[in-house]
């Protein structure tokens, strides 16, 4: 008999960090973005893994959706990350069936902290340290949001732009950049920010070793809109890549 039933996801499935180390070598994933468009958020993630000097996999998929509202873009510890993405759509999902109501933005935010702060013992070691960026849509308010995290838990919200991984650093002065010298991200169609989107993965995969470009392989995109995520249309996406590497120029 049950005496104590349990009251969130995490006490359900007992999820439990492990105390010391796993593995000899991690496989991790760089370089993910997220950027507002009138349409509401484009998400772009390189599909490069690395561990170490060695290339893993050229086919990660670093974009996850948590829920139809919610998209988790992924870098640092591949392995951790997908399990923590794993455990929390299951979390929103036992929420919702438990209250028959879905979990709140706050309340997805609070969940993903609380992730991140659990997996800080870890991270000190060296192990399992991984960065998200979300993208969200509050039905409540008709509001779009992307919001970053640091390896601690904490919180912060962007009005129109966030990227993370090793070539974020190469990259990061070039949003504030086209933000000051183009219209403001909001304000550009899906097709102008997947195109400046993709020049700056570009620019991430020349200067960082551990992003991979996309003369071979086409980077992840999904968009966040009114009516839920999906990914791009292959074509989109493609003709958007000859434009950057032929070097077009095109607004």
């Amino acid at each position: 008999m049950i005496t104590n039933p349990p009251t969130d996801f995490s006490s359900l499935v007992n999820f439990r960090l492990p105390s010391g180390p796993t593995t000899e070598g991690e496989t991790h994933g760089t370089t993910v973005l997220a950027l507002r468009c009138k349409e509401g958020v484009l998400t772009l993630a390189d599909r490069r893994a690395t561990m170490g000097n060695l290339i893993m996999f050229d086919h990660a998929d670093k974009i996850v959706p948590l829920d139809d509202f919610t998209v988790v873009a992924i870098s640092g510890s591949f392995a951790r990350s997908i399990e923590v993405c794993r455990y929390l759509r299951h979390s929103f999902k036992y929420y919702s069936r438990m209250h028959l109501n879905e979990m709140s933005l706050e309340g997805k935010l609070q969940e993903i902290s609380r992730v991140l702060a659990s997996n800080m013992p870890m991270a000190m070691q060296g192990i399992g340290l991984f960065i998200p960026i979300l993208s969200a849509y509050d039905k409540s308010n008709g509001n779009f949001n992307i919001y970053f995290f640091d390896s601690a838990g904490a919180r912060f919200q962007s009005a129109d732009y966030a990227c993370a991984g090793s070539g974020s650093e190469r990259i990061r002065g070039v949003f504030e950049f086209l933000s000051r010298t183009e219209k403001p991200w909001h304000e550009r169609s899906t097709e102008q920010v997947l195109l400046d989107g993709m020049r700056m993965l570009d620019i991430a995969s020349d200067l960082d070793s551990a992003t991979g470009g996309f003369s071979k392989i086409l980077p992840a995109a999904h968009l966040l809109d009114e009516s839920g995520n999906a990914p791009l249309p292959t074509k989109q996406v493609e003709k958007a890549a000859r434009q950057v590497l032929s070097k077009e120029h095109v607004r």
